[in-house]
């Protein structure tokens, strides 16, 4: 009779730990579906490019929503020199990738001049900032793993929440999406 108490109490034991693992595997199946999908070139995932400051276009590649927040991937299309200011991200690394043109990256107090071909990781909790250099038109890829809130930061950036936000209010924005500012941009250093 005792061996039937255990086994019944394993049996009851196993389902307990197995249920929540189930629902994680049928969250995780949700967004990956095993269909995969393709983004063309010039399309954005949801042919909805986002407008950011100075000129510049994401068009997201993979968003958060298809690999449940493990991953969001933009291209990024720059019109005018220039970029973000140095901030720093709580929970996630970033990677860059030139495409075309030419870039200055500052991961820490290192200075990148990275041109098309070129690759720069930039790891979380570690101040960066980056700027096209030249003239014309200059694309990047950007990679956040995990995604955290990046592109819903960069989707209200987008449709203008930020415009006309005290500083009080931009820093909170900023802390709600996993990003701090801590310097200005860092130009274009030119060579």
């Amino acid at each position: 009779m005792k061996r039937q108490t255990f086994l019944k109490t394993c049996s009851a034991a196993a389902a307990l730990v197995t249920a929540p693992l189930e629902l994680l595997a049928r969250s995780i199946r949700k967004y990956r579906d095993g269909s995969g999908f393709m983004v063309g070139a010039g399309k954005d995932r949801f042919e909805k490019p986002l407008s950011l400051l100075q000129g510049d276009t994401f068009y997201t590649k993979i968003s958060r929503q298809d690999t449940n927040g493990d991953l969001y991937v933009y291209e990024s299309t720059r019109l005018k020199e220039g970029g973000p200011s140095h901030h720093l991200h709580f929970d996630q690394d970033e990677w860059w990738y030139v495409l075309s043109g030419e870039f200055t990256i500052k991961v820490g107090e290192k200075i990148y001049h990275a041109k098309a071909g070129d690759s720069v990781f930039g790891p979380r909790k570690v101040p960066h900032s980056f700027a096209k250099v030249g003239d014309g038109e200059a694309k990047l890829l950007m990679i956040f793993q995990p995604a955290g809130k990046m592109e819903e930061c960069f989707r209200k950036i987008s449709e203008g929440v930020t415009k006309n936000m005290t500083e009080e209010e931009r820093v909170k924005f900023n802390a709600e999406h996993g990003v701090k500012q801590v310097g200005p941009p860092i130009g274009t250093l030119k060579r």
